[in-house]
Formats: structure tokens, C-alpha cells, sequence
């Protein structure tokens, strides 16, 4: 069937459902007391060092003056003055909304002291926490849509319930994400489009996803963060786009379009796209994607290099906070080096480090397979001359993963919340020993090298392949870097005490990120160093000589 008159042809379908989870939300809140209302300004102290017997609290990174540009790589500070001037939300949906937990001291997550005091505990002596920017942070959002056309409901479930609770003003949010969803809200009474009905499995639009970039390199580098144009995802309660209410989701299109598009008084919107879902489940996208309207990628600067992310691959919220721990973490892969990056996704950190350390190959391994499409696009703004081998594999990190970490001097990590597989932390703790006890590496390589499956030998096989220049098959190198990149504190702590454990990984640093500022959520970049054999007789050596 064609498409209806005033969209262009429809691709072909796709054929892979998407596992997209459903978002991640702040641990349960359990009591809020309304502090009284906060000075015209708050001046953020540190306060002074306690007695020895506790440890220091961490080193904040300096405010910069204004938001850091996308551009070029951000420096060290994320934090806005005039957008963080006040470290209190001030929100008129705190209380109501699931989003934040907290409404006071955004600069400062409860947890934070007990990740301080961790790292203290194991010999970091520079942690630092960058507390980024404390409002309108957040560059991507999925929400709910419910009510009734006369009175629509977009926001976020409230806490313990599927009742959605409407976040017009939201303090979290791009101001465009606000003024997108304002219009949205305009056209579904408008035009009488039928919010999605949980219990009768009824209506029409279920969710929508806001996504903003800005990058625009036409306006001042100090413009394009306010500036920032949305992505728009509509998840459409039908199988396809030839389902009988296919003519509303057009007529909310061309709305959307025509007061929001580029020949609107206000640009508001980068591109419209529609997702088709009819599951029951929890599972907020269906498989089946359609570009509509507008440019079909959305281009962001990350790590000094041009990134593309699709509606349907992962992308971080805070893209500012984000681009500051690209920053760091690019500090610690020597120049030259060959990386692992396992848990890629769409490939940013990986495609960052090959770009900014000169990196002689780099390896991305990821398992979902609709992030291919975006690091194909990405990939082709690299530079011709980059001198790099990146290849991107579709399989599952956790299966086999020694033959991943074979003849990289670099493994960067980035799991879900739940941390690292055992079987990867098995296969990092048994390589970090191979120098001295080589012949456990040897006999599980032996194992990877003589495999006989044809699924494994074809997950090994690069999906993506951008051959710069040549490197070595079949290194017997074995990582002596080990960057842990955690956005769950708790399973962090978990996998650092097993890698430690084994006296086969020593952690060097650490920095944590405000990457959700208003709750007791925390970014954590880790960086492990493999305990070499000369290592460890020098420290025997050195006791030896206190012992005396």
C-alpha cells in the first residue's frame, strides 16, 4: 500500500524487534521535607578538611563561566554559573513526578560521600566530582502520553503506579523539550488525537521521545546549547503505517511540522519519526521505524568527534556531563594504544578514543544490533587519514570474552546497570595474571582459538569494518588498562572488590559525573592498572626495606 498523500515512500520494514529497556528511573523516593525557600543566591562552600580520622571530601572542579561548547572537547567543568547559580530545583512537580528525589543540595547527591569515602578507603587520593550543569540538563526524554484529547498527560509515572503525572514545567528538561512537548500537547486537542488507554489497550498515541542536538554550526558556538533543536519519536499504537488511524498520525505530522518545522516563526523541531508498538508489555518502542519529516540524522559532537544517533540507539541524557567524562577518560588511553571497547553501543567512546589518542586499532563489541546503523554513519566523518583499524561486532561480550581481549593493551567498559558479567570479570581477572601466571590465559585462549561453532566464529566477524591501515592478528598482548565507565554505584562496587580481590587489577583513579542532578543517581569513571610481575617485586622489595 502506498503511503498516505504528503509523506514520502515508506522504507521497508524492518524485521528486528528492538530491545530497547525501558527507562531507567531514580531509586524510590521515600520522604521529602520542603526546605524553606532559598536565599535570592546560594554560594556553593567547601566546607574544610575533617579531623584525620575521617576522610576528605572530594575535590570539586571548578564552575566554567558559561556552557561548554560541542563543538570541541569540553574542559574538565560543566557547570554553567548562570545556569547553576541556585543548587535547589525549584520545581513545581517535585513531589508528584518520579523524576527527582531531591529537591536541595543538586550539587551534592547523597551518595556521594560514601563513594568518596569508598575510593579513599582504597587508596584514590584525587578523586574528584565534576557536579555539572543542575538545570535544563537533560537532552533526551521518553514519555508517557495518557489522559484525553481535551486534557492531555505527558510526563513520567508516578511513583509505585502506571498513573501518569503531567510535567509541563519541568526543571530537568532543554527548554525545547518544553516547548516540543507544549506543542504537542496543542495539537493532540487540536486535532483530537486519542491518548493511549493502558487498561483498554486503546487510542492512538502511547508515548513520545524528545531528543535534542546542538549541533549547528551556522549560529555562535555560545548560542547552540539554548538554541537546540528536537528530535520527535510518536509511538503509535498500530502495527504499521497501514492501520486504519494512520491518517491522524499524518494530520499530527503536518502539524507538528508547519508550526514547528523550519519555515515556522519558531524552529523548533530537527526531524518527526514514528515508531509502531501494540505490545503489552512494559517495552515503550516496537520494531518498526519510520522517518518522516525533516533531516534523518541527528548530529551531536562527542569526544571531538561528529557522532549520529538514530531514535533507536542509546543516547546519554546529559550530553554536557557526558562530553566531560569523554574528556577525562581520554586522558588515560595512552597514544598509540590498541582498545577493546565492550558494551559500545552506537560506538561513541570508542570512535572518540580512536580519533583522539591516534589509537592503532580499536574494537567495538556490542549486542544490540540496531546501534549498527548510527556507527556506520559516524564512522564515515572520521578522518581518511586516521591510521586506525575501528571494527564494530554484533555479539554478546559475555560469550567468550577472552578472545575480545586478546592483543589489546586497552579495555574500556561500559555495562548496564547491573555491572559486568561474571564471565567478564572471570576473563579480565585470569589476563591480568598472564604475566605471571601465563599458562592460564594460554589454555583458555587455546579454547577460543580452536572453536568450532559456526555462530560464535560469525560473531567474530566485524559487522563494520574501516580499514585505516594493518594491524597484527593473533597478539599475545594482554590489556594493562582497564577503564570502567558505571552508571549503577552499587553492582560498581560489586565488580571493583572481585577485580581487586584477585590482586590482579590495582585502581588508580576515579572521578564521578552529576549525570541526573535532583537524584541519588552517579556516573563513576574508574581507571584499573594490571599488576604487572616487576610491580609486584618492587612493593615486596620496598617492604622489605620499612621491615628493616
Amino acid at each position: 500500500m502506498p503511503p498516505p498523500a504528503g509523506l514520502p515512500p515508506w522504507p521497508t520494514p524492518s524485521t528486528t524487534r528492538l530491545t530497547t529497556p525501558t527507562p531507567t528511573r531514580p531509586p524510590p523516593r521515600t520522604t521529602h521535607v520542603r526546605p524553606p525557600p532559598p536565599p535570592p543566591y546560594t554560594r556553593v562552600r567547601i566546607p574544610p578538611p575533617p579531623p584525620a580520622t575521617t576522610p576528605p571530601p572530594p575535590r570539586l572542579e571548578p564552575a566554567a563561566p558559561k556552557p561548554a561548547a560541542v563543538s570541541t572537547p569540553l574542559p574538565p567543568a560543566t557547570v554553567s554559573a548562570t545556569a547553576s547559580s541556585s543548587t535547589c530545583l525549584d520545581c513545581v512537580h517535585f513531589g508528584k513526578c518520579s523524576g527527582c528525589t531531591h529537591e536541595v543540595d543538586l550539587d551534592k547527591p547523597p551518595v556521594l560521600q560514601e563513594v568518596a569515602n569508598f575510593f579513599k578507603g582504597h587508596g584514590v587520593g584525587d578523586f574528584t566530582f565534576s557536579r555539572g550543569r543542575l538545570s535544563q540538563w537533560r537532552c533526551r526524554a521518553k514519555l508517557a502520553v495518557r489522559g484525553t484529547p481535551e486534557n492531555p498527560l505527558i510526563g513520567l509515572y508516578q511513583e509505585g503506579t502506571h498513573d501518569v503525572i503531567d510535567i509541563p514545567e519541568c526543571r530537568a528538561h532543554h527548554p525545547s523539550i518544553n516547548a516540543a512537548v507544549k506543542l504537542l500537547r496543542q495539537g493532540i486537542t487540536e486535532l483530537g488525537i486519542q491518548p493511549f488507554d493502558e487498561d483498554a489497550g486503546t487510542g492512538e498515541l502511547r508515548y513520545v521521545q524528545m531528543a535534542v542536538t546542538t549541533y549547528n554550526t551556522s549560529i555562535p558556538v555560545d548560542k547552540r546549547y539554548e538554541q537546540g533543536k528536537v528530535q520527535i519519536s510518536l509511538v503509535w499504537n498500530s502495527r504499521d503505517e497501514r492501520s486504519q488511524n494512520a491518517e491522524k498520525l499524518i494530520s499530527l505530522i503536518e502539524y507538528l511540522w508547519r508550526n514547528g518545522g523550519p519555515k515556522s516563526s519558531v524552529h523548533l523541531i530537527h526531524s518527526i519519526w514514528a515508531n509502531f508498538q501494540t505490545s503489552t508489555s512494559n517495552i515503550i518502542f516496537g520494531h518498526k521505524w519510520r522517518h518522516l519529516k525533516g533531516e534523518r540524522d541527528l548530529w551531536e559532537r562527542y569526544g571531538g568527534v561528529d557522532i549520529s544517533l538514530d531514535p533507536c540507539s542509546f543516547g546519554q541524557a546529559n550530553t554536557l556531563s557526558f562530553n566531560s567524562l569523554l574528556h577525562k577518560l581520554n586522558k588515560y588511553v595512552p597514544r598509540g594504544s590498541t582498545v577493546v571497547d565492550l558494551y559500545s553501543g552506537a560506538g561513541v567512546i570508542g570512535l572518540s578514543v580512536a580519533a583522539s589518542r591516534k589509537c592503532r586499532s580499536v574494537k567495538c563489541v556490542e549486542i544490540n544490533k540496531q546501534s549498527k546503523m548510527s556507527f556506520e554513519t559516524s564512522a564515515s566523518r572520521l578522518p581518511a587519514n586516521l591510521g586506525c583499524t575501528i571494527t564494530w561486532h554484533n555479539t554478546d561480550a559475555s560469550v567468550e570474552p577472552v578472545h575480545w581481549l586478546e592483543g589489546s593493551s586497552v579495555v574500556i567498559v561500559d555495562p548496564p546497570r547491573k555491572g559486568l558479567h561474571p564471565s567478564v570479570i572471570s576473563a579480565l581477572q585470569k589476563v591480568a595474571l598472564s604475566e605471571r601466571k601465563a599458562y592460564k590465559a594460554k589454555s583458555s585462549l587455546a579454547k577460543v582459538k580452536d572453536e568450532k561453532r559456526p555462530w560464535i566464529l560469525r560473531a567474530r566477524e566485524a559487522a563494520v569494518h574501516v580499514d585505516s591501515t594493518t594491524t597484527e592478528e593473533g597478539s599475545e598482548t594482554w590489556p594493562e588498562t582497564l577503564i570502567y565507565i558505571s552508571c549503577g554505584w552499587e553492582s560498581f562496587k560489586k565488580d571493583c572488590k572481585s577485580l581487586i580481590s584477585s590482586k590482579a587489577w590495582q585502581l588508580e583513579n576515579a572521578h564521578a559525573f552529576n549525570f541526573f542532578p535532583g537524584t541519588d543517581s552517579i556516573e563513576i569513571l574508574a581507571i584499573f592498572k594490571r599488576e604487572s610481575e616487576a610491580g609486584q617485586k618492587k612493593k615486596k622489595k620496598a617492604k622489605k626495606k620499612k621491615a628493616k
